[in-house]
């Protein structure tokens, strides 16, 4: 009995076993942007549930794990603030369908999919001598991730809206087109269209 015991708690703390909703493993999962490595968090867990235990450190959400971050922006605006284990099982139920339609692990789709959709340039308002100017600046790493994330969810809540389609499969639709940088993404459209302006206002 003890026997078990000891190697259920092996298993358990090895975490090439952690596979996150008992379904997707970590391993293997690559982020080509090395712009963003530090800034996509895939630590392995069984649950995407920190509990808020990031917000009082500076940067902290750079270690809640990608697909917990994917969930908290989907909570918002409206009618789904605070339901976070609705938002949880959209996500859940999104990956099977990405794992149907693709064959690859959810995972990397989302990775690629935020790569895709995250803005490089943006505009800033500058005052000089009483005029307004739009500047073209650099996006933060970490802000890059918060837009992509951003507009990806937003993709997702405006396709089912007044729509029979249910927003899983409007989730999944909306990862697999950015993941392949298809312009049919919403996503992958403000990403060109936020970097179009930046080199308009260089």
């Amino acid at each position: 009995m003890a026997a078990v015991e000891q190697e259920t708690r092996t298993v358990g703390m090895d975490p090439a076993n952690i596979k996150l909703f008992g379904r997707w493993s970590f391993e293997g999962v690559e982020i080509r942007d090395p712009g963003l490595k530090r800034y996509i968090s895939l630590k392995p867990v069984w649950l995407p549930h920190t509990g808020g235990r990031h917000e009082h450190r500076r940067f902290g959400k750079s270690e809640v794990p990608i697909v917990e971050r994917l969930i908290n922006k989907l909570m918002r605006p409206g009618r789904n603030m605070g339901k976070k284990h609705l938002a949880y099982n959209i996500v859940k139920q999104a990956f099977e369908i990405i794992y149907l339609r693709t064959g690859e692990n959810p995972l990397q789709i989302l990775v690629r999919a935020i790569e895709n959709s995250a803005p490089r340039e943006d505009v800033t308002r500058i005052m000089y001598g009483g005029i307004t100017y739009f500047v073209a600046v650099d996006v933060a790493p970490q802000h890059r991730v918060d837009v992509a994330l951003k507009h990806l969810t937003e993709g997702a809540r405006m396709c089912a809206f007044n729509n029979p389609k249910p927003i899983e499969e409007c989730l999944a639709d909306e990862l697999i087109a950015a993941a392949e940088g298809d312009p049919k993404s919403f996503a992958v459209r403000k990403k060109e269209e936020i970097e179009r302006i930046a080199l308009s206002s260089r």
